[in-house]
Protein backbone atom coordinates (compact mmCIF):
# COMPACT_ATOMS: atom_id res chain seq x y z
CA UNK A 1 0.00 0.00 0.00
CA UNK A 2 1.26 3.33 -0.94
CA UNK A 3 2.21 6.25 1.92
CA UNK A 4 0.00 8.94 2.28
CA UNK A 5 2.29 12.29 2.26
CA UNK A 6 0.69 15.85 2.63
CA UNK A 7 3.10 18.46 1.05
CA UNK A 8 3.14 22.28 2.43
CA UNK A 9 4.32 24.16 -0.01
CA UNK A 10 5.20 28.01 1.53
CA UNK A 11 3.80 31.02 -0.50
CA UNK A 12 6.97 32.30 -1.11
CA UNK A 13 8.26 29.54 -2.55
CA UNK A 14 5.25 30.33 -5.58
CA UNK A 15 6.67 33.64 -6.46
CA UNK A 16 10.06 34.55 -8.51
CA UNK A 17 12.79 35.23 -6.16
CA UNK A 18 13.40 38.50 -8.03
CA UNK A 19 10.15 39.47 -6.19
CA UNK A 20 8.28 39.58 -9.36
CA UNK A 21 3.91 39.63 -8.74
CA UNK A 22 3.05 39.19 -12.28
CA UNK A 23 0.84 35.25 -12.91
CA UNK A 24 3.41 34.81 -15.67
CA UNK A 25 6.35 34.56 -12.84
CA UNK A 26 4.22 32.35 -10.83
CA UNK A 27 4.05 30.05 -13.51
CA UNK A 28 7.15 30.17 -14.07
CA UNK A 29 8.26 29.42 -10.44
CA UNK A 30 5.50 26.88 -9.61
CA UNK A 31 6.55 24.53 -12.90
CA UNK A 32 10.06 23.85 -11.59
CA UNK A 33 7.84 23.32 -7.87
CA UNK A 34 6.28 20.82 -10.35
CA UNK A 35 8.84 18.82 -11.18
CA UNK A 36 10.07 17.88 -7.68
CA UNK A 37 6.33 16.91 -6.81
CA UNK A 38 5.87 15.04 -9.83
CA UNK A 39 8.91 13.03 -8.93
CA UNK A 40 7.49 12.22 -5.46
CA UNK A 41 4.76 11.09 -7.52
CA UNK A 42 6.47 8.65 -9.58
CA UNK A 43 7.92 7.15 -6.62
CA UNK A 44 4.54 5.58 -6.00
CA UNK A 45 3.58 8.34 -3.10
CA UNK A 46 -0.53 9.39 -2.98
CA UNK A 47 0.13 12.87 -2.55
CA UNK A 48 -2.03 15.95 -1.23
CA UNK A 49 -1.20 19.06 -1.71
CA UNK A 50 -1.21 22.60 0.85
CA UNK A 51 -0.21 25.52 -0.17
CA UNK A 52 0.72 29.20 1.54
CA UNK A 53 -0.63 32.62 0.06
CA UNK A 54 0.93 35.11 2.56
CA UNK A 55 2.70 37.44 -0.67
CA UNK A 56 -0.27 36.48 -2.76
CA UNK A 57 -3.45 37.34 -0.90
CA UNK A 58 -1.65 40.48 0.43
CA UNK A 59 -0.97 41.61 -3.15
CA UNK A 60 -4.61 41.16 -3.99
CA UNK A 61 -5.90 42.82 -0.91
CA UNK A 62 -3.94 45.58 -1.87
CA UNK A 63 -5.20 45.82 -5.77
CA UNK A 64 -8.11 45.51 -4.35
CA UNK A 65 -7.86 48.61 -1.78
CA UNK A 66 -6.38 50.41 -4.27
CA UNK A 67 -9.53 50.01 -7.01
CA UNK A 68 -12.04 50.97 -4.50
CA UNK A 69 -13.12 54.23 -5.99
CA UNK A 70 -14.04 52.19 -9.49
CA UNK A 71 -15.14 48.48 -7.47
CA UNK A 72 -15.95 48.11 -3.74
CA UNK A 73 -12.82 46.08 -2.22
CA UNK A 74 -13.58 42.96 -2.07
CA UNK A 75 -13.79 41.18 1.84
CA UNK A 76 -10.39 39.59 3.26
CA UNK A 77 -12.16 36.12 3.31
CA UNK A 78 -13.17 36.39 -0.49
CA UNK A 79 -9.50 37.60 -1.38
CA UNK A 80 -7.90 34.21 0.50
CA UNK A 81 -10.86 32.52 -1.83
CA UNK A 82 -9.39 34.27 -4.99
CA UNK A 83 -5.85 33.63 -3.84
CA UNK A 84 -6.65 29.51 -3.17
CA UNK A 85 -8.37 29.45 -7.03
CA UNK A 86 -5.09 30.96 -8.65
CA UNK A 87 -2.30 29.63 -6.94
CA UNK A 88 -4.33 26.19 -7.28
CA UNK A 89 -4.81 26.50 -11.28
CA UNK A 90 -1.19 27.58 -11.16
CA UNK A 91 -0.18 24.05 -9.46
CA UNK A 92 -2.29 21.86 -11.15
CA UNK A 93 -1.19 23.35 -14.86
CA UNK A 94 2.49 22.55 -14.12
CA UNK A 95 1.83 19.64 -12.02
CA UNK A 96 0.04 17.80 -14.99
CA UNK A 97 2.41 18.71 -17.55
CA UNK A 98 5.28 17.14 -15.16
CA UNK A 99 3.17 14.39 -14.63
CA UNK A 100 2.21 14.05 -18.16
CA UNK A 101 6.35 14.00 -19.07
CA UNK A 102 6.78 11.08 -17.03
CA UNK A 103 3.80 8.75 -18.14
CA UNK A 104 1.84 9.78 -15.17
CA UNK A 105 -1.79 9.71 -14.98
CA UNK A 106 -3.16 10.66 -12.30
CA UNK A 107 -5.76 13.76 -12.29
CA UNK A 108 -4.59 16.78 -9.97
CA UNK A 109 -7.76 19.22 -8.91
CA UNK A 110 -8.08 22.31 -6.82
CA UNK A 111 -10.37 22.13 -3.87
CA UNK A 112 -11.57 25.46 -2.48
CA UNK A 113 -11.01 24.90 1.36
CA UNK A 114 -12.81 26.61 4.04
CA UNK A 115 -11.20 25.97 7.77
CA UNK A 116 -13.23 26.38 10.76
CA UNK A 117 -11.80 28.62 13.44
CA UNK A 118 -12.92 30.52 16.74
CA UNK A 119 -13.93 33.80 17.40
CA UNK A 120 -12.26 33.07 20.68
CA UNK A 121 -9.22 32.69 19.58
CA UNK A 122 -6.77 34.95 21.16
CA UNK A 123 -5.31 35.49 17.44
CA UNK A 124 -8.12 37.94 16.93
CA UNK A 125 -6.80 40.34 19.60
CA UNK A 126 -2.63 39.64 18.74
CA UNK A 127 -1.41 39.86 14.95
CA UNK A 128 1.15 37.63 13.98
CA UNK A 129 0.67 36.65 10.43
CA UNK A 130 2.75 38.35 7.19
CA UNK A 131 1.17 38.93 4.18
CA UNK A 132 1.79 40.65 1.22
CA UNK A 133 5.16 42.92 0.23
CA UNK A 134 7.80 43.04 1.74
CA UNK A 135 9.14 46.99 2.82
CA UNK A 136 11.22 49.18 4.12
CA UNK A 137 10.52 50.54 7.70
CA UNK A 138 10.68 53.80 6.06
CA UNK A 139 7.45 52.52 3.24
CA UNK A 140 5.86 50.67 6.39
CA UNK A 141 5.51 53.60 8.51
CA UNK A 142 4.13 55.47 5.80
CA UNK A 143 1.59 52.91 5.40
CA UNK A 144 0.77 52.62 9.15
CA UNK A 145 0.18 56.32 9.34
CA UNK A 146 -2.20 55.78 6.16
CA UNK A 147 -4.11 53.03 6.59
CA UNK A 148 -3.43 51.71 10.60
CA UNK A 149 -2.41 48.59 9.18
CA UNK A 150 -0.09 46.35 11.94
CA UNK A 151 3.52 45.64 10.38
CA UNK A 152 6.20 43.60 11.75
CA UNK A 153 10.07 42.82 10.70
CA UNK A 154 9.86 39.56 9.22
CA UNK A 155 12.82 37.64 9.60
CA UNK A 156 15.89 40.55 8.61
CA UNK A 157 13.93 40.38 5.04
CA UNK A 158 11.93 43.66 5.52
CA UNK A 159 8.42 44.50 7.46
CA UNK A 160 5.32 43.09 6.58
CA UNK A 161 1.84 43.53 7.14
CA UNK A 162 0.38 41.25 9.66
CA UNK A 163 -2.85 39.75 10.49
CA UNK A 164 -4.84 37.81 13.03
CA UNK A 165 -3.60 34.13 12.59
CA UNK A 166 -6.36 31.56 14.39
CA UNK A 167 -5.72 28.20 14.84
CA UNK A 168 -7.68 25.72 12.84
CA UNK A 169 -10.46 23.63 14.21
CA UNK A 170 -11.50 21.62 11.46
CA UNK A 171 -12.04 21.59 7.04
CA UNK A 172 -15.54 21.87 5.83
CA UNK A 173 -14.91 20.40 2.80
CA UNK A 174 -12.54 17.03 4.52
CA UNK A 175 -15.36 14.18 3.05
CA UNK A 176 -14.63 16.01 -0.51
CA UNK A 177 -10.92 15.68 -0.39
CA UNK A 178 -11.04 11.93 1.09
CA UNK A 179 -13.04 10.96 -1.35
CA UNK A 180 -10.92 12.31 -4.07
CA UNK A 181 -7.83 10.73 -2.35
CA UNK A 182 -5.95 8.54 -3.68
CA UNK A 183 -7.28 8.32 -7.07
CA UNK A 184 -6.76 12.08 -7.33
CA UNK A 185 -3.87 14.29 -6.57
CA UNK A 186 -5.60 17.41 -4.24
CA UNK A 187 -4.24 21.18 -3.66
CA UNK A 188 -6.57 22.24 -0.77
CA UNK A 189 -6.24 23.83 2.43
CA UNK A 190 -4.87 26.92 0.24
CA UNK A 191 -3.18 29.18 2.61
CA UNK A 192 -4.03 27.60 5.55
CA UNK A 193 -7.93 27.88 4.37
CA UNK A 194 -10.80 30.05 4.05
CA UNK A 195 -11.03 31.08 7.95
CA UNK A 196 -14.54 30.52 8.72
CA UNK A 197 -16.46 30.88 11.72
CA UNK A 198 -19.72 28.51 12.35
CA UNK A 199 -23.27 30.00 13.02
CA UNK A 200 -26.41 28.87 13.63
CA UNK A 201 -27.71 26.14 11.56
CA UNK A 202 -23.98 24.80 10.89
CA UNK A 203 -23.61 27.93 8.78
CA UNK A 204 -20.27 29.46 8.35
CA UNK A 205 -19.45 32.99 7.45
CA UNK A 206 -15.61 34.57 6.73
CA UNK A 207 -13.35 36.36 8.93
CA UNK A 208 -10.70 38.75 8.22
CA UNK A 209 -7.63 36.29 8.71
CA UNK A 210 -5.01 34.32 7.55
CA UNK A 211 -4.39 30.76 9.42
CA UNK A 212 -0.62 29.23 8.72
CA UNK A 213 -0.88 27.00 5.96
CA UNK A 214 1.68 24.51 7.93
CA UNK A 215 -1.32 24.21 10.34
CA UNK A 216 -3.47 23.89 7.43
CA UNK A 217 -1.55 20.96 6.33
CA UNK A 218 -0.89 19.72 9.67
CA UNK A 219 -4.87 19.07 9.99
CA UNK A 220 -4.95 18.18 6.65
CA UNK A 221 -2.75 15.09 7.47
CA UNK A 222 -4.63 14.25 10.56
CA UNK A 223 -7.88 13.92 8.53
CA UNK A 224 -6.50 11.89 6.00
CA UNK A 225 -4.47 10.02 8.29
CA UNK A 226 -1.26 10.55 6.46
CA UNK A 227 2.26 8.78 7.08
CA UNK A 228 4.16 11.48 6.53
CA UNK A 229 3.65 15.64 6.67
CA UNK A 230 6.57 17.31 4.50
CA UNK A 231 6.82 21.09 5.00
CA UNK A 232 8.98 22.61 1.72
CA UNK A 233 11.07 25.96 2.84
CA UNK A 234 13.33 28.20 1.66
CA UNK A 235 16.57 25.64 3.59
CA UNK A 236 17.82 22.50 3.34
CA UNK A 237 17.77 21.89 7.30
CA UNK A 238 16.35 23.38 10.35
CA UNK A 239 19.15 25.06 12.55
CA UNK A 240 19.97 26.41 15.79
CA UNK A 241 21.93 29.75 15.97
CA UNK A 242 20.42 30.42 12.21
CA UNK A 243 22.53 33.03 10.05
CA UNK A 244 25.15 33.08 13.04
CA UNK A 245 29.04 32.27 13.03
CA UNK A 246 27.91 28.96 15.00
CA UNK A 247 24.28 27.78 12.91
CA UNK A 248 24.28 23.91 13.39
CA UNK A 249 21.97 21.95 10.85
CA UNK A 250 20.46 19.69 12.36
CA UNK A 251 19.17 16.22 10.59
CA UNK A 252 16.95 14.98 13.05
CA UNK A 253 14.65 16.33 16.57
CA UNK A 254 12.50 14.91 18.50
CA UNK A 255 9.31 16.90 20.17
CA UNK A 256 11.68 17.56 23.74
CA UNK A 257 13.99 18.86 21.32
CA UNK A 258 11.87 21.18 19.60
CA UNK A 259 10.52 22.18 23.14
CA UNK A 260 14.03 22.83 24.14
CA UNK A 261 15.02 24.87 21.19
CA UNK A 262 12.20 27.01 20.83
CA UNK A 263 12.03 27.89 24.76
CA UNK A 264 15.62 28.87 23.71
CA UNK A 265 14.43 31.04 20.80
CA UNK A 266 15.92 29.42 17.84
CA UNK A 267 12.92 29.31 15.57
CA UNK A 268 11.99 32.99 14.11
CA UNK A 269 7.80 33.63 14.46
CA UNK A 270 6.19 33.64 11.30
CA UNK A 271 9.45 31.59 9.77
CA UNK A 272 10.82 28.44 11.21
CA UNK A 273 8.40 28.18 14.20
CA UNK A 274 5.16 27.80 12.81
CA UNK A 275 6.72 24.40 10.84
CA UNK A 276 8.29 23.17 13.85
CA UNK A 277 4.95 23.82 16.33
CA UNK A 278 3.09 22.18 13.24
CA UNK A 279 5.80 19.32 12.65
CA UNK A 280 5.34 18.48 16.63
CA UNK A 281 2.12 18.71 16.77
CA UNK A 282 1.64 15.79 13.88
CA UNK A 283 4.33 13.52 15.86
CA UNK A 284 2.23 13.77 18.63
CA UNK A 285 -1.15 12.87 17.51
CA UNK A 286 0.62 10.07 15.60
CA UNK A 287 3.33 8.61 17.09
CA UNK A 288 4.75 6.04 14.80
CA UNK A 289 4.77 8.46 12.02
CA UNK A 290 6.66 11.34 11.20
CA UNK A 291 7.42 15.20 9.87
CA UNK A 292 10.13 16.29 7.41
CA UNK A 293 11.49 19.64 6.74
CA UNK A 294 13.60 20.63 4.19
CA UNK A 295 13.72 22.64 0.93
CA UNK A 296 11.86 21.77 -2.10
CA UNK A 297 14.68 21.17 -4.17
CA UNK A 298 15.95 18.47 -1.61
CA UNK A 299 12.05 16.77 -1.10
CA UNK A 300 13.02 13.42 -3.27
CA UNK A 301 16.49 13.55 -0.93
CA UNK A 302 14.51 14.19 2.10
CA UNK A 303 12.24 11.45 2.27
CA UNK A 304 15.13 8.91 1.36
CA UNK A 305 16.83 9.76 4.13
CA UNK A 306 19.61 11.77 2.64
CA UNK A 307 18.86 15.27 4.12
CA UNK A 308 16.39 17.45 5.64
CA UNK A 309 14.98 17.57 9.43
CA UNK A 310 12.79 14.66 10.39
CA UNK A 311 10.77 15.23 13.90
CA UNK A 312 9.61 12.53 15.14
CA UNK A 313 7.59 11.92 18.53
CA UNK A 314 10.81 10.36 20.21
Amino acid sequence: MSEKIVIALGGNALQSGKGEATAEAQLNVVKATAESIAEIAARGYEIGIVHGNGPQVGRILLASETAKDVTPAMPFDVCGAMSQGYIGYHIAQGLKYALKQRNIHTPVTCVVTQVEVSEEDPAFQNPSKPIGPFYTKEEADAIVKEKGYAFKEDAGRGYRRIVPSPLPMDIVEIDAIRSLWPSTITISVGGGGIPVVKRAEGLYEGVAAVIDKDFGAELLAEKVDADILMILTEVEQVAINFNKPNQENLSKLTVADCEKYIEEGHFAPGSMLPKVKAAMKFVQAYPEKKAIITSLEKAVDALEGKTGTVIVNK
